[in-house]
Protein backbone atom coordinates (compact mmCIF):
# COMPACT_ATOMS: atom_id res chain seq x y z
CA UNK A 1 0.00 0.00 0.00
CA UNK A 2 1.78 3.21 -1.25
CA UNK A 3 1.65 6.26 1.05
CA UNK A 4 -0.74 8.09 -1.62
CA UNK A 5 -3.61 4.99 -0.69
CA UNK A 6 -3.50 5.63 2.91
CA UNK A 7 -6.51 7.43 3.97
CA UNK A 8 -6.71 9.51 7.08
CA UNK A 9 -7.49 7.03 9.72
CA UNK A 10 -4.79 4.69 7.90
CA UNK A 11 -1.97 7.46 8.62
CA UNK A 12 -3.25 7.74 12.18
CA UNK A 13 -2.97 4.19 12.68
CA UNK A 14 0.48 4.14 11.44
CA UNK A 15 1.51 6.93 13.54
CA UNK A 16 0.25 4.96 16.81
CA UNK A 17 2.10 1.75 15.59
CA UNK A 18 5.44 3.73 15.73
CA UNK A 19 4.50 5.26 18.97
CA UNK A 20 3.85 8.73 18.01
CA UNK A 21 0.39 9.07 19.49
CA UNK A 22 0.35 12.85 19.06
CA UNK A 23 0.99 12.44 15.32
CA UNK A 24 -1.84 9.59 15.41
CA UNK A 25 -4.38 11.73 17.29
CA UNK A 26 -3.74 14.94 15.07
CA UNK A 27 -4.67 12.53 12.11
CA UNK A 28 -7.22 11.12 13.51
CA UNK A 29 -9.43 14.04 14.79
CA UNK A 30 -10.39 15.38 11.31
CA UNK A 31 -12.32 11.64 10.76
CA UNK A 32 -13.89 12.00 13.60
CA UNK A 33 -15.24 15.35 13.99
CA UNK A 34 -16.45 14.77 10.18
CA UNK A 35 -17.51 10.91 10.49
CA UNK A 36 -18.74 11.21 14.54
CA UNK A 37 -20.60 7.50 13.97
CA UNK A 38 -17.20 5.86 12.93
CA UNK A 39 -16.36 3.50 15.69
CA UNK A 40 -12.53 3.41 14.62
CA UNK A 41 -12.28 6.92 14.50
CA UNK A 42 -13.73 7.47 17.63
CA UNK A 43 -11.89 4.41 18.97
CA UNK A 44 -8.42 5.58 18.06
CA UNK A 45 -9.33 9.24 18.92
CA UNK A 46 -10.09 7.86 22.90
CA UNK A 47 -7.00 5.61 22.85
CA UNK A 48 -4.71 7.90 22.10
CA UNK A 49 -5.87 10.97 23.74
CA UNK A 50 -5.89 8.70 26.98
CA UNK A 51 -2.29 7.73 26.28
CA UNK A 52 -1.60 11.96 25.98
CA UNK A 53 -3.87 12.59 29.21
CA UNK A 54 -5.74 10.67 31.67
CA UNK A 55 -7.64 7.83 30.35
CA UNK A 56 -10.79 8.39 32.47
CA UNK A 57 -11.64 11.17 30.47
CA UNK A 58 -11.74 8.99 27.20
CA UNK A 59 -13.82 6.12 28.99
CA UNK A 60 -17.34 7.22 27.36
CA UNK A 61 -15.33 7.25 23.62
CA UNK A 62 -14.24 3.68 24.33
CA UNK A 63 -17.51 2.09 25.16
CA UNK A 64 -19.38 4.26 22.87
CA UNK A 65 -16.92 2.32 20.54
CA UNK A 66 -17.40 -0.98 21.49
CA UNK A 67 -21.28 -0.20 21.44
CA UNK A 68 -21.07 1.15 17.83
CA UNK A 69 -19.16 -1.78 16.40
CA UNK A 70 -21.83 -4.16 17.32
CA UNK A 71 -24.57 -2.05 16.37
CA UNK A 72 -22.93 -2.26 12.93
CA UNK A 73 -22.60 -5.57 12.53
CA UNK A 74 -18.41 -5.39 13.67
CA UNK A 75 -17.94 -7.94 16.54
CA UNK A 76 -13.85 -8.16 16.25
CA UNK A 77 -13.45 -4.51 16.65
CA UNK A 78 -16.18 -4.17 19.42
CA UNK A 79 -13.99 -6.91 21.25
CA UNK A 80 -10.86 -4.48 20.48
CA UNK A 81 -12.77 -1.77 22.16
CA UNK A 82 -12.60 -3.49 24.83
CA UNK A 83 -9.62 -5.14 25.10
CA UNK A 84 -7.89 -1.30 24.75
CA UNK A 85 -10.21 0.00 27.21
CA UNK A 86 -9.32 -2.58 29.76
CA UNK A 87 -5.58 -2.01 28.77
CA UNK A 88 -6.05 1.51 29.92
CA UNK A 89 -7.96 0.37 32.89
CA UNK A 90 -11.60 1.48 31.77
CA UNK A 91 -14.26 -1.27 33.14
CA UNK A 92 -14.50 -3.46 29.94
CA UNK A 93 -17.02 -5.58 31.69
CA UNK A 94 -20.27 -4.13 30.57
CA UNK A 95 -18.61 -4.51 27.14
CA UNK A 96 -18.16 -7.70 26.98
CA UNK A 97 -21.36 -9.01 28.18
CA UNK A 98 -23.19 -6.89 25.42
CA UNK A 99 -20.93 -8.25 22.66
CA UNK A 100 -21.48 -12.14 24.10
CA UNK A 101 -25.57 -11.32 24.56
CA UNK A 102 -25.71 -9.59 21.00
CA UNK A 103 -23.54 -12.33 19.29
CA UNK A 104 -23.96 -15.32 21.47
CA UNK A 105 -26.14 -18.80 20.49
CA UNK A 106 -29.70 -17.76 20.84
CA UNK A 107 -29.37 -14.57 20.49
CA UNK A 108 -32.88 -13.12 18.77
CA UNK A 109 -30.56 -10.23 16.84
CA UNK A 110 -28.47 -13.23 14.79
CA UNK A 111 -30.46 -13.21 11.67
CA UNK A 112 -27.89 -13.75 8.65
CA UNK A 113 -24.32 -15.18 7.70
CA UNK A 114 -21.58 -12.38 7.70
CA UNK A 115 -20.65 -11.95 3.93
CA UNK A 116 -17.09 -11.23 3.12
CA UNK A 117 -15.56 -8.20 4.44
CA UNK A 118 -14.13 -5.24 1.69
CA UNK A 119 -12.13 -2.80 2.61
CA UNK A 120 -14.13 0.70 2.58
CA UNK A 121 -12.22 4.01 1.71
CA UNK A 122 -12.22 6.22 4.90
CA UNK A 123 -12.17 10.06 3.92
CA UNK A 124 -9.14 12.09 2.70
CA UNK A 125 -8.37 14.84 5.33
CA UNK A 126 -5.78 16.70 6.13
CA UNK A 127 -4.56 16.48 9.79
CA UNK A 128 -3.69 18.87 12.02
CA UNK A 129 -1.00 20.71 11.55
CA UNK A 130 2.48 20.08 13.81
CA UNK A 131 2.46 23.07 15.74
CA UNK A 132 -0.75 22.40 17.51
CA UNK A 133 0.28 22.06 21.08
CA UNK A 134 -0.07 19.25 23.17
CA UNK A 135 -3.06 21.15 25.61
CA UNK A 136 -5.00 22.28 22.48
CA UNK A 137 -4.65 18.91 21.21
CA UNK A 138 -6.05 17.06 24.02
CA UNK A 139 -8.97 19.58 24.50
CA UNK A 140 -9.71 18.93 20.64
CA UNK A 141 -9.82 15.32 21.19
CA UNK A 142 -11.87 15.62 24.60
CA UNK A 143 -14.33 17.66 22.78
CA UNK A 144 -14.93 15.41 19.86
CA UNK A 145 -15.31 12.22 21.50
CA UNK A 146 -17.79 14.00 23.89
CA UNK A 147 -19.50 14.80 20.57
CA UNK A 148 -19.48 11.53 19.13
CA UNK A 149 -20.71 9.72 22.73
CA UNK A 150 -23.72 12.37 22.53
CA UNK A 151 -24.01 11.37 18.64
CA UNK A 152 -24.40 7.66 19.04
CA UNK A 153 -27.11 8.08 21.29
CA UNK A 154 -29.26 9.93 18.49
CA UNK A 155 -28.73 6.67 16.19
CA UNK A 156 -30.75 3.67 17.02
CA UNK A 157 -28.96 0.60 18.49
CA UNK A 158 -29.30 -2.39 20.28
CA UNK A 159 -32.26 -3.98 18.45
CA UNK A 160 -31.05 -4.56 14.82
CA UNK A 161 -30.20 -7.85 13.01
CA UNK A 162 -26.30 -8.84 13.24
CA UNK A 163 -24.37 -11.53 11.01
CA UNK A 164 -23.38 -14.63 12.80
CA UNK A 165 -19.77 -14.70 13.42
CA UNK A 166 -18.26 -17.88 12.85
CA UNK A 167 -17.02 -19.95 15.72
CA UNK A 168 -18.17 -16.85 18.11
CA UNK A 169 -21.83 -17.64 17.76
CA UNK A 170 -21.70 -21.33 17.63
CA UNK A 171 -20.87 -20.68 21.23
CA UNK A 172 -23.59 -19.73 24.21
CA UNK A 173 -23.62 -16.53 25.65
CA UNK A 174 -21.68 -17.53 28.86
CA UNK A 175 -18.92 -19.51 26.89
CA UNK A 176 -18.43 -16.62 24.08
CA UNK A 177 -18.27 -14.12 27.60
CA UNK A 178 -15.59 -16.42 28.58
CA UNK A 179 -13.89 -16.30 24.96
CA UNK A 180 -14.15 -12.74 24.78
CA UNK A 181 -12.30 -12.35 27.64
CA UNK A 182 -9.25 -13.91 26.56
CA UNK A 183 -7.97 -11.55 23.69
CA UNK A 184 -5.78 -9.16 23.84
CA UNK A 185 -5.71 -6.37 21.14
CA UNK A 186 -2.88 -4.85 18.92
CA UNK A 187 -1.83 -2.56 16.20
CA UNK A 188 0.63 -3.37 13.75
CA UNK A 189 2.15 -0.99 10.72
CA UNK A 190 2.01 -2.10 6.82
CA UNK A 191 4.42 -4.63 6.09
CA UNK A 192 4.95 -5.98 9.69
CA UNK A 193 5.11 -9.41 9.39
CA UNK A 194 2.84 -11.22 12.05
CA UNK A 195 3.58 -14.95 11.09
CA UNK A 196 6.89 -16.96 9.99
CA UNK A 197 6.38 -19.88 8.13
CA UNK A 198 8.35 -22.43 10.17
CA UNK A 199 8.68 -20.89 12.83
CA UNK A 200 6.70 -22.42 15.98
CA UNK A 201 3.64 -20.21 17.70
CA UNK A 202 1.32 -20.39 20.34
CA UNK A 203 -1.17 -17.50 19.19
CA UNK A 204 -4.15 -17.06 17.03
CA UNK A 205 -5.23 -13.93 15.52
CA UNK A 206 -8.79 -12.40 14.43
CA UNK A 207 -8.78 -9.21 11.90
CA UNK A 208 -10.48 -6.81 13.77
CA UNK A 209 -9.14 -4.03 10.54
CA UNK A 210 -7.54 -4.40 7.55
CA UNK A 211 -6.22 -6.95 5.47
CA UNK A 212 -3.37 -9.28 5.98
CA UNK A 213 -1.64 -11.32 3.06
CA UNK A 214 -0.97 -14.77 3.18
CA UNK A 215 1.79 -16.30 1.15
CA UNK A 216 3.98 -20.05 1.48
CA UNK A 217 7.00 -20.96 -0.34
CA UNK A 218 6.82 -24.05 -2.63
CA UNK A 219 9.49 -26.76 -3.13
CA UNK A 220 11.91 -24.77 -5.27
CA UNK A 221 11.85 -21.72 -2.53
CA UNK A 222 9.89 -19.16 -4.65
CA UNK A 223 6.23 -17.40 -2.87
CA UNK A 224 3.04 -17.90 -3.56
CA UNK A 225 0.77 -15.82 -2.46
CA UNK A 226 -2.39 -17.79 -1.24
CA UNK A 227 -4.71 -15.48 -0.10
CA UNK A 228 -5.64 -11.83 0.92
CA UNK A 229 -8.16 -12.11 4.11
CA UNK A 230 -9.77 -9.32 5.71
CA UNK A 231 -12.09 -8.38 8.93
CA UNK A 232 -13.33 -11.11 11.06
CA UNK A 233 -10.47 -13.80 9.15
CA UNK A 234 -9.17 -15.83 12.09
CA UNK A 235 -5.28 -16.84 11.39
CA UNK A 236 -3.31 -19.24 13.00
CA UNK A 237 -5.55 -21.08 15.31
CA UNK A 238 -3.92 -24.27 14.70
CA UNK A 239 -0.90 -23.21 17.02
CA UNK A 240 -3.94 -22.98 19.91
CA UNK A 241 -4.20 -26.63 19.20
CA UNK A 242 -0.14 -27.89 18.78
CA UNK A 243 2.75 -26.33 18.44
CA UNK A 244 3.14 -27.47 15.09
CA UNK A 245 5.51 -25.03 12.60
CA UNK A 246 3.39 -22.39 11.25
CA UNK A 247 2.28 -23.62 7.43
CA UNK A 248 2.54 -19.91 5.87
CA UNK A 249 3.82 -16.42 6.54
CA UNK A 250 1.08 -13.97 7.40
CA UNK A 251 2.10 -10.47 6.90
CA UNK A 252 -0.17 -6.54 6.94
CA UNK A 253 -1.44 -5.01 4.03
CA UNK A 254 -1.74 -1.40 5.68
CA UNK A 255 -2.09 -0.53 8.95
CA UNK A 256 -4.48 -3.99 10.84
CA UNK A 257 -5.67 -4.09 14.19
CA UNK A 258 -5.58 -8.06 15.67
CA UNK A 259 -6.88 -9.69 17.93
CA UNK A 260 -4.86 -11.68 19.67
CA UNK A 261 -5.74 -15.21 21.98
CA UNK A 262 -2.89 -17.33 23.14
CA UNK A 263 -2.95 -20.60 24.27
CA UNK A 264 -1.80 -20.82 27.74
CA UNK A 265 -5.49 -18.37 27.77
CA UNK A 266 -7.48 -20.34 26.19
CA UNK A 267 -6.63 -23.30 27.80
CA UNK A 268 -7.72 -21.75 30.95
CA UNK A 269 -11.12 -20.41 29.82
CA UNK A 270 -11.69 -23.92 28.29
CA UNK A 271 -11.26 -25.30 32.08
CA UNK A 272 -14.17 -22.66 33.18
CA UNK A 273 -16.09 -23.43 29.93
CA UNK A 274 -15.61 -27.12 28.43
CA UNK A 275 -18.25 -26.15 25.94
CA UNK A 276 -15.80 -23.76 24.61
CA UNK A 277 -13.40 -26.36 23.78
CA UNK A 278 -15.59 -28.37 21.91
CA UNK A 279 -16.61 -25.92 19.40
CA UNK A 280 -13.11 -24.58 19.28
CA UNK A 281 -11.90 -28.13 18.37
CA UNK A 282 -14.99 -28.47 16.20
CA UNK A 283 -14.39 -25.31 14.28
CA UNK A 284 -10.73 -26.60 13.78
CA UNK A 285 -11.71 -29.74 12.54
CA UNK A 286 -13.31 -28.52 9.99
CA UNK A 287 -11.33 -26.23 9.32
CA UNK A 288 -8.45 -28.61 8.50
CA UNK A 289 -10.88 -30.80 6.58
CA UNK A 290 -11.76 -27.92 4.19
CA UNK A 291 -8.36 -26.88 3.52
CA UNK A 292 -7.03 -30.56 2.76
CA UNK A 293 -10.31 -31.06 0.55
CA UNK A 294 -9.45 -27.93 -1.49
CA UNK A 295 -5.07 -28.88 -1.08
CA UNK A 296 -5.11 -32.75 -1.12
CA UNK A 297 -4.99 -34.51 -4.20
CA UNK A 298 -6.99 -37.46 -2.59
CA UNK A 299 -9.80 -35.72 -1.58
CA UNK A 300 -10.14 -32.99 -4.00
CA UNK A 301 -12.28 -35.61 -5.71
CA UNK A 302 -14.96 -35.12 -2.97
CA UNK A 303 -18.34 -33.53 -4.95
CA UNK A 304 -19.01 -30.36 -2.46
CA UNK A 305 -22.39 -31.42 -1.66
CA UNK A 306 -20.91 -34.25 0.15
CA UNK A 307 -18.33 -32.81 2.34
CA UNK A 308 -20.54 -32.09 5.30
CA UNK A 309 -21.27 -36.25 5.34
CA UNK A 310 -16.98 -36.93 4.93
CA UNK A 311 -16.02 -34.05 7.45
CA UNK A 312 -18.17 -35.72 10.47
CA UNK A 313 -16.45 -38.65 10.55
CA UNK A 314 -12.99 -37.13 11.23
CA UNK A 315 -11.44 -36.50 14.26
CA UNK A 316 -8.34 -34.53 15.00
CA UNK A 317 -5.13 -35.59 16.54
CA UNK A 318 -1.90 -34.33 17.69
CA UNK A 319 1.50 -35.95 17.82
CA UNK A 320 4.73 -34.35 19.36
CA UNK A 321 7.85 -34.32 17.65
CA UNK A 322 9.27 -38.81 18.15
CA UNK A 323 5.85 -39.57 18.55
CA UNK A 324 4.71 -42.54 15.93
CA UNK A 325 1.85 -42.14 14.27
CA UNK A 326 1.92 -45.80 12.45
CA UNK A 327 3.58 -48.80 13.56
CA UNK A 328 5.08 -51.32 11.29
CA UNK A 329 4.14 -54.73 11.38
CA UNK A 330 0.72 -52.92 12.98
CA UNK A 331 -2.95 -52.08 11.59
CA UNK A 332 -2.52 -48.53 12.17
CA UNK A 333 -5.58 -46.54 13.51
CA UNK A 334 -7.25 -45.84 10.67
CA UNK A 335 -6.67 -43.32 7.86
CA UNK A 336 -4.53 -40.00 8.59
CA UNK A 337 -4.46 -36.47 6.78
CA UNK A 338 -1.88 -34.65 7.58
CA UNK A 339 -3.07 -30.80 8.75
CA UNK A 340 0.24 -29.48 9.62
CA UNK A 341 3.62 -30.16 10.58
CA UNK A 342 5.93 -33.16 9.25
CA UNK A 343 6.45 -37.12 9.53
CA UNK A 344 9.08 -39.30 8.58
CA UNK A 345 8.28 -42.73 6.69
CA UNK A 346 11.06 -44.80 8.16
CA UNK A 347 11.12 -48.88 7.38
CA UNK A 348 12.99 -51.09 9.41
CA UNK A 349 14.89 -53.92 9.00
CA UNK A 350 15.23 -57.52 11.08
CA UNK A 351 18.89 -56.36 11.85
CA UNK A 352 18.02 -53.44 13.00
CA UNK A 353 18.85 -51.06 10.18
CA UNK A 354 16.45 -48.83 9.57
CA UNK A 355 15.99 -47.13 5.97
CA UNK A 356 13.59 -43.11 5.82
CA UNK A 357 11.39 -43.41 2.98
CA UNK A 358 9.73 -40.71 2.52
CA UNK A 359 9.13 -37.51 4.59
CA UNK A 360 5.91 -35.85 3.93
CA UNK A 361 3.63 -33.02 5.07
CA UNK A 362 0.64 -30.79 4.97
CA UNK A 363 -2.26 -32.69 2.80
CA UNK A 364 -0.39 -36.07 2.98
CA UNK A 365 -2.48 -39.01 3.51
CA UNK A 366 -0.60 -41.91 5.51
CA UNK A 367 -1.69 -45.39 6.49
CA UNK A 368 -3.81 -46.24 2.98
CA UNK A 369 -0.97 -48.88 1.99
CA UNK A 370 -2.38 -50.64 5.09
CA UNK A 371 -6.16 -50.32 5.16
CA UNK A 372 -6.75 -50.45 1.38
CA UNK A 373 -4.20 -54.03 0.62
CA UNK A 374 -5.72 -54.66 4.68
CA UNK A 375 -2.09 -55.69 5.90
CA UNK A 376 0.24 -54.85 8.59
CA UNK A 377 1.82 -50.93 8.56
CA UNK A 378 4.90 -51.79 6.23
CA UNK A 379 6.92 -48.96 7.98
CA UNK A 380 6.97 -46.44 10.88
CA UNK A 381 5.49 -42.75 10.27
CA UNK A 382 7.16 -40.46 12.76
CA UNK A 383 6.22 -37.21 13.77
CA UNK A 384 9.26 -35.01 12.98
CA UNK A 385 7.77 -31.56 14.38
CA UNK A 386 4.57 -31.29 17.02
CA UNK A 387 2.06 -32.37 13.93
CA UNK A 388 -1.77 -32.26 13.79
CA UNK A 389 -3.13 -34.60 11.79
CA UNK A 390 -7.46 -35.87 11.06
CA UNK A 391 -7.83 -39.56 11.33
CA UNK A 392 -10.46 -41.06 9.54
CA UNK A 393 -10.85 -43.99 12.56
CA UNK A 394 -10.27 -48.05 10.79
CA UNK A 395 -13.82 -48.74 11.73
CA UNK A 396 -15.29 -45.65 9.97
CA UNK A 397 -13.11 -46.24 7.03
CA UNK A 398 -15.01 -48.90 5.05
CA UNK A 399 -18.27 -46.89 5.68
CA UNK A 400 -16.59 -44.06 4.25
CA UNK A 401 -14.97 -44.92 1.30
CA UNK A 402 -18.26 -46.88 0.14
CA UNK A 403 -20.30 -43.47 0.33
CA UNK A 404 -17.52 -41.73 -1.34
CA UNK A 405 -16.38 -44.45 -3.75
CA UNK A 406 -14.02 -42.08 -5.59
CA UNK A 407 -11.82 -41.63 -2.82
CA UNK A 408 -11.15 -45.60 -2.63
CA UNK A 409 -9.70 -45.04 -6.28
CA UNK A 410 -7.82 -42.76 -5.39
CA UNK A 411 -6.17 -43.92 -2.61
CA UNK A 412 -6.04 -47.40 -3.94
CA UNK A 413 -4.02 -45.71 -6.64
CA UNK A 414 -1.85 -43.84 -4.26
CA UNK A 415 -1.31 -47.12 -1.89
CA UNK A 416 0.01 -49.50 -4.95
CA UNK A 417 2.16 -47.13 -5.84
CA UNK A 418 3.53 -45.98 -1.93
CA UNK A 419 3.62 -49.74 -2.20
CA UNK A 420 5.99 -50.04 -5.05
CA UNK A 421 8.15 -47.10 -3.39
CA UNK A 422 8.74 -48.52 -0.44
CA UNK A 423 9.78 -52.09 -1.68
CA UNK A 424 12.08 -50.32 -3.97
CA UNK A 425 14.05 -47.71 -1.60
CA UNK A 426 13.86 -51.39 1.37
CA UNK A 427 13.97 -54.06 -1.13
CA UNK A 428 11.26 -55.47 -0.61
CA UNK A 429 8.91 -57.37 -2.48
CA UNK A 430 5.39 -55.47 -3.64
CA UNK A 431 2.16 -57.16 -2.97
CA UNK A 432 0.02 -58.39 -5.94
CA UNK A 433 -3.45 -56.78 -6.50
CA UNK A 434 -4.50 -60.37 -5.97
CA UNK A 435 -2.92 -60.08 -1.54
CA UNK A 436 -5.18 -57.22 -1.09
CA UNK A 437 -9.09 -57.70 -0.77
CA UNK A 438 -11.05 -54.78 -2.52
CA UNK A 439 -14.46 -53.30 -0.80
Amino acid sequence: MADAELTSLDRALEAWAAGDHAKGLRAALPALEAQPGDPLALLTCSYLGAKLGEATGFADGLRGAAERAIDLGNLPLAIAAAAFARELGVDAGPLYDAAAQAYGRGSARLKRQAPPALPTPGPQLKPLPDSTKPEELKARASKAVRAAAEHLLTLPGGEGALPAAPLFSALDQQALRTFLGIFEAKLFGRGTRVVEEGSLGSEAFVVARGELDVSRHTLHTSIVHLARIGTGALVGEMALLSRAPRAATVTSVGPVVLLIARKRDLDAAVTKSPELGREFAEHCRRRMLDNLLRTSPILHSVNPTERGDLVKRFAIRTFEAGERLITQGRAPDGLFLVASGEVGVVHKEPKGDQTVVARLGPGEVLGEVALVLRRPANADVVAQHPTITLLLPRDRFLEAVRAHPQVFVDLYELATKRDEETASVAGLETVSIDDGVLI
